[in-house]
């Protein structure tokens, strides 16, 4: 999919309003996982993908052929830059707010992991004749229901 512009700056204009609403999806994306809600911003995963796509379709469209935006106002030219800063300031931020909630779920895993751990080498084991065994390695049980 592609913008489908009339003239240069009809495609500045609507590389602005892609922008801004990318950088709006993002920013709430980014909310949701800085107020630890990761299922909130898995709601508009769908349109971001989307637009994200076709934001780096355009993008690539102008960097090769920079005539498509050509001759269009300075102050356009200064909208479209802005809207880039404030899309790139939010992406830095998404990219913390994700590194963070990777950073919390992977340390979980590993508490978790390891209190599964603890408890399964505490359980102390006697022989016949009253000597501690060494506790085996921990195992996996498979259960087959046509046995």
């Amino acid at each position: 999919m592609a913008i489908a512009a009339a003239d240069a700056a009809d495609r500045v204009d609507q590389l602005i309003i892609l922008t801004e609403r990318l950088t709006d999806l993002i920013a709430a994306q980014a909310q949701a996982f800085e107020q630890h809600r990761p299922q909130d911003a898995a709601a508009g995963m769908d349109e971001i993908s989307r637009l994200a796509n076709l934001y780096r379709h355009e993008s690539a469209r102008v960097k090769a052929d920079p005539t498509l935006i050509a001759g269009v106002t300075p102050a356009a030219r200064a909208a479209l830059v802005r809207a880039t800063e404030a899309f790139d300031a939010v992406l830095a931020r998404q990219g913390r707010a994700v590194e963070a909630a990777r950073t919390v779920t992977e340390g979980l895993v590993k508490c978790i992991a390891d209190e599964v751990a603890a408890q399964r080498t505490q359980g102390s084991t006697y022989s016949a004749s009253g000597a501690q065994t060494a506790p085996g390695a921990a195992t996996a049980i498979t259960l087959n229901k046509r046995a």
